[in-house]
């Protein structure tokens, strides 16, 4: 119906009154988003924190076992960080694409375990398969997302499932087999999991990425569709954190010191997702900061390291639960002091028609102008008199103007 409408002939307007003609540059979404950029001071504030934080955790494992960080010990530390880095970037992608991938855990514990299989053929031969395998099951999750659009922890709970289903079929641990030891390149994989992360923080700070990577993020109605831009980035999402969760699988495998026990990798889920939003990353989507991951792993692995030195048997389930609770909280902090500043008021609007045929403030909306006086100072009904005013029944023109009739008869 036609007082639907914000203007019928009008250019469309957003949410705050202003046309999206104008403010398409500092939209992140201009057809429903908030007019304004997302501000960084809060990533910033919270990667310092991080920092602080991994130094002083740094400090306690030094203190306690110095050896943990020197030597063939500091390398298996740096394979570490590299392996749950990797499953991080699985979650932090897909979750900074709007679809949280959930079968990133089950994922990197299947892999792990055809790797600890199949390792003795080569390093190639075990893992090209997997990453096959991989690309084809993350399409069939994102085909399930995209074109149906349901939300992405369902679909991929249920790819996990189906994940779990493959580990069950073994009842005992496997080891490794195969002479590959990742140690030897400890350096480049730590500097190389820390490159990706770095730039694709960087990349994702960018407006134009930032817009396009998160817009399968909801801001209405969480069952529209986004179009095909937010649907083939989704998707794109989905396979990629897949396929990173492979690699990340067989560092882990690779770098551990005895064989791989099947479990439901669940755990490793929990873990990755909450280390990628304890650096920084929403869980709503599009909103994240530039060395928050990278911190937020080597904090995770440096304190897992301190425990090991203090003898400690901390379950990952409880690491995990920790991380994730302390990233809701962070979301919660990154999407209130992240958004865009409240926009200033709108123009006044002209308080009448401005031409022929135009009627003002009517056209675009139901806003009248109002009253130019208050609603109950009546107006007078009768005239009042003033002093310079003199009355026609009182002026004097029976005498002073020429009578008609007296014309007349003369």
């Amino acid at each position: 119906m036609g007082y639907d409408e914000t203007g019928r002939t009008a250019p469309v307007e957003t949410s705050s009154g202003v046309p999206a003609a104008v403010l398409k540059n500092v939209f992140d979404d201009p057809s429903h988003g908030e007019p304004g950029r997302d501000r960084i001071a809060v990533h910033v504030v919270w990667e310092f924190l991080l920092l602080l934080g991994l130094a002083a955790v740094t400090w306690l494992l030094w203190r306690e076992d110095a050896d943990a960080l020197r030597g063939g010990a500091l390398k298996t530390l740096l394979v570490d960080v590299a392996g749950l880095g990797l499953l991080t970037l699985a979650a932090g992608l897909s979750l900074r694409a709007a679809t949280v991938n959930l079968a990133v855990g089950p994922v990197a514990l299947a892999a792990a375990l055809h790797f600890a299989e199949q390792g003795d053929r080569g390093v190639r031969e075990a893992l090209l398969p997997a990453l096959a395998v991989a690309a084809l099951g993350g399409l069939a999750l994102a085909l399930a997302v995209v074109v149906l659009h349901v939300p992405a922890w369902a679909a991929s709970l249920a790819g996990a499932a189906g994940v779990i289903v493959y580990i069950e079929r073994r009842t005992t641990p496997v080891v490794v087999q195969g002479g590959y030891d990742p140690r030897r390149t400890a350096l480049y994989l730590f500097v190389g999991f820390a490159a990706v992360a770095v730039l694709g923080g960087l990349f994702g700070a960018i407006k134009p990425v930032r817009r396009l990577v998160g817009r399968f993020r909801p801001v209405a109605d969480p069952a529209r569709r986004r179009g095909a831009a937010a649907a083939t980035v989704a998707a794109l999402a989905l396979i990629g954190s897949t396929v990173l969760a492979v690699l990340g699988g067989v560092l882990i495998a690779a770098n551990g010191d005895g064989p791989v026990t099947p479990a439901t990798g669940l755990d490793w889920s929990v873990l990755a997702i909450g280390a990628v939003m304890l650096g920084g990353t929403s869980a709503y989507g599009r909103r994240g900061g530039i060395f928050g991951t990278l911190l937020a792993v080597c904090t995770v692995e440096v304190f897992l390291a301190w425990a090991v030195a203090h003898d400690w048997t901390i379950s990952r389930w409880a690491v995990g639960g920790a991380t994730l609770g302390a990233g809701l909280l962070v979301t919660r902090l990154v999407e209130t002091f992240g958004r865009p500043r409240p926009a200033p008021p709108p123009n006044a609007v002209p308080a009448g028609p401005t031409g022929p045929g135009d009627d003002g403030a009517i056209s675009t909306g139901w806003a009248l102008t109002p009253p130019p006086e208050p609603a109950d100072a009546w107006p007078s009904v009768l005239p009042v008199r003033t002093t310079d005013t003199v009355d026609s029944w009182e002026s004097p023109r029976w005498e002073n103007e020429p009578r008609r009739w007296d014309a007349g008869d003369r």
